[in-house]
């Protein structure tokens, strides 16, 4: 378990406040008249089964020292319950409480992992993965648990619920490690069907990095000759790690098009720090070719699921690709397009739509 002193220059560079959060002073409002020694962790964005770790490592401390102790995750469930929530309503704000508590009392730790990670995040929960935390704290534990009450008054999911350990437990051992593999297996098992552009563009970024030939010997579809605007998106434990491309063809052809792409979603992605060798197993690719962009009149002539978009304010120009995890309205497509090109969000623009073909 890595761990990192947060100085004063690492609290600059990340402005970071110093002080502590609303989900520590709550807890330590019912604790300050008691005389016990408190240790506050903050939580990091870190994948779900990492965040599982820190809980390891915090039960083993917990269970090597001669007293009692008592381990506080505190955070709230969804806040888009009802409408003039702090986030705008959404049904899956329900649906993801409702989900998570089900699970908890049915004692169902490991599929807790399985939930969909666009439901909990179309949720504006901020409390899911400090209950994570909270679970590894019994990794190889039975565990009691005691839904105590839910509500949601005003837009916020309340959760309260009593985690006791039990006996040692066989089935609830090394979680950890079992998300691990399921998640290397995940990738192996892709990688195995990948098709050849995305292949192209997996081994263009390993051999740059490698420092191996960039000749690549392989068997490509004739698409591959033509001309053609390509984006090479990159993922990590399914989270945005460099996405990069062209509207229309700088290249030759679309080969070559996703070879300069692929390198530049890599390691020259202002957004993120450049790949390093030790993710290269851990990452995943798709490949889009952009068919020609057409002007439009308006939104009513978009759908984010089947066209991307174009916005164009003078020099400025956003665009976003279609049939993205988590947008879903042509109002977002738009917005989002906007953000990027760093366009306000009341000013108006020139649309244009195109589709892509997407490969995995």
């Amino acid at each position: 378990l890595s761990c990192l002193e947060i100085t004063d220059e690492l609290r600059f560079r990340y402005r970071l406040s110093g002080e502590l959060d609303h989900g520590v002073l709550v807890p330590l409002s019912f604790l300050a008249t008691q005389s016990c020694r408190l240790v506050a962790t903050g939580m990091s964005l870190l994948p779900w089964p990492e965040q599982y770790a820190l809980g390891v490592a915090i039960g083993r401390a917990v269970r090597s020292l001669p007293r009692r102790i008592a381990v506080i995750a505190s955070g709230d469930l969804s806040h888009c319950l009802i409408p003039g929530a702090p986030v705008p309503y959404d049904p899956r704000g329900k649906e993801f409480d409702l989900a998570l508590i089900s699970l908890l009392q049915e004692n169902k730790i490991e599929k807790i992992f399985s939930m969909e990670p666009i439901l909990v995040e179309k949720a504006a929960e901020c409390g899911f993965r400090t209950l994570l935390m909270l679970l590894g704290v019994f990794d190889g534990l039975k565990i009691s648990i005691d839904i105590l009450c839910y509500e949601g008054p005003f837009g916020v999911g309340y959760a309260v619920a009593g985690f006791r350990p039990g006996a040692h437990d066989d089935s609830h051992q090394d979680l950890f490690l079992k998300l691990i593999n399921q998640r290397k297996k995940d990738i192996i098992n892709r990688r195995v069907k990948e098709s050849p552009f995305v292949k192209l563009a997996r081994l263009t970024v390993e051999n740059h990095l490698l420092g191996a030939k960039t000749h690549l010997d392989l068997e490509l579809p004739p698409e591959a000759e033509k001309p053609a605007g390509v984006f090479v998106s990159i993922k990590k434990h399914g989270e945005l790690r460099g996405c990069i491309g062209t509207i229309f063809p700088t290249q030759p052809n679309a080969a070559e098009e996703i070879r300069n792409n692929a390198i530049a979603a890599a390691f020259q992605d202002p957004r993120f720090d450049p790949v390093q060798e030790e993710e290269l197993d851990e990452l995943t690719y798709s490949v889009d070719l952009l068919k020609a962009p057409e002007a439009i009149q308006g939104i009513e002539e978009l759908d984010p699921k089947r066209f991307g978009v174009i916005v164009r304010q003078g020099r400025r120009t956003g665009l976003l690709l279609p049939n993205l995890e988590g947008v879903e309205t042509v109002e977002e497509q738009v917005a989002i397009a906007k953000r990027k090109a760093g366009i306000g969000q009341e000013e108006s623009v020139e649309l244009e739509r195109f589709e892509v073909i997407r490969y995995f």
